[in-house]
């Protein structure tokens, strides 16, 4: 299929770090625009200051204790509580899936551009069916740990949120909560597996040249997966866990 006309918006970083409710109501503003074909398809990418966000399935005992001054926002996605902070990368793609393609394979593609970008850093990854995101395999000394994130909703056929993948991000904000709510597992960055700094500005061209190369909708050879690892509370491995709102449903 031929490449799909896609704006890319770098919104702020650093100390541009952009609040995350003003982010919310800029994703809200341009998903209306490509709901109604007044904007082509988008992505947003941007650093948040410390946020967490909790998705529909955070229980409240999930929620942090102490959350070190960071708001706590409720949001409208589909999954667990997470972290955004400064040196993590934030993309949000709001595209109109095409008919033949599935709310499961774009979950798919966003995970294989976390998975893309982090071998352009020497980092090898990949998926653990039933547990969302992108992860590094366990080793002799450390678990299996989490470094890229990824919640979605879908709305009227265009999606909403995204992704997030740590490039340098203080993992101690994750020791104030269970991330996703899954304790038997570790959270990491690029920049601790590979014993250097690697910052947002390193990892947004690639990760954007990932997300663009995606979103051609052309088909690609997935990265096999790891071996799979329910979340707590779920019997069975089941696919991705997003929203799909009804056509017909208005977007909140």
């Amino acid at each position: 299929m031929t490449s799909t006309s896609i704006d890319v918006d770098v919104v702020g970083l650093g100390e541009d770090a952009v609040d995350y409710l003003s982010a919310w109501d800029l994703q809200r503003a341009v998903h209306d625009r490509v709901v109604t074909g007044g904007a082509p398809d988008s992505i947003l990418l941007l650093e948040h200051p410390p946020t967490f966000t909790a998705g529909k399935r955070t229980a409240p005992h999930e929620r942090p204790a102490d959350p070190g001054g960071a708001p706590v926002i409720d949001v409208d996605r589909g999954g667990k509580i997470t972290f955004h902070g400064p040196g993590q990368l934030v993309a949000y793609p709001i595209v109109r899936l095409p008919e033949h393609v599935l709310v499961v394979d774009f979950v798919r593609r966003m995970e294989e551009a976390m998975i893309a970008t982090c071998a352009e850093f020497g980092v090898a990854t990949a998926r653990v069916p039933g547990r969302s995101g992108v992860w590094l395999r366990a080793t002799a000394d450390r678990p299996e740990r989490k470094i890229g994130a990824i919640g979605i909703r879908v709305s009227r056929g265009v999606t909403m949120h995204g992704i997030a993948l740590n490039c340098d991000v203080d993992l101690g904000w994750y020791d104030r909560f269970v991330p996703c709510g899954i304790s038997d597992a570790g959270v990491t960055s690029l920049t601790h597996e590979v014993g250097r700094r690697v910052g947002v500005s390193d990892v947004l061209p690639v990760l954007e040249h990932e997300l663009r190369r995606m979103l051609r909708w052309e088909e690609y050879h997935p990265t096999p997966d790891y071996e799979a690892r329910p979340e707590p509370g779920r019997a069975a491995v089941g696919g991705p866990r997003v929203e799909v709102i009804s056509p017909s449903a208005p977007t909140p």
